[in-house]
């Protein structure tokens, strides 16, 4: 079920959201502002992991970008209980001769910062990244 809702803005600010829309590849104004009301309710709610308390649990993706030879490393951390991880894919990727690891985690912010400092400061990993789920009363899971 849909519902409108409007709110009122200046002609400049109104000529940049446009823009920014535009920019960011969306098509339909609603989801854009859908999503970016939600991503900024959860970046005030949690905000960043750096910035998060020690015991705030979350679940979230972490991609790496490395090198071969630090595939024990990896191996390391999935079976460490520093943090759950819950599925893990490989892949290759051949035009950036890079490989790529996504590991779907649980675990406290703690635990997320010690594994990510630790990978980011192994050879040959050349990029790491987290990204948190959004956070719902309620939902398909």
């Amino acid at each position: 079920m849909s519902r409108v809702l409007s709110f009122s803005t200046d002609n400049e600010f109104a000529k940049q959201l446009e823009h920014l829309i535009h920019q960011s590849g969306y098509s339909n104004r609603s989801l854009f502002l859908r999503d970016a009301s939600l991503h900024f309710a959860e970046a005030q709610r949690r905000g960043e992991l750096v910035a998060m308390d020690d015991d705030v649990v979350l679940d979230g993706t972490i991609v790496i970008y490395y090198q071969h030879g630090v595939e024990n490393k990896l191996m390391e951390l999935r079976h460490s209980h520093e943090i759950e991880v819950i599925s893990f894919h490989h892949n290759c990727l051949t035009d950036s001769h890079t490989c790529v690891d996504t590991m779907q985690v649980r675990g406290d912010a703690h635990s997320f910062r010690q594994a990510i400092d630790k990978l980011n400061n192994t050879q040959d990993i050349d990029k790491v990244n987290f990204i948190a789920a959004p956070m719902r009363d309620n939902g398909c899971c």
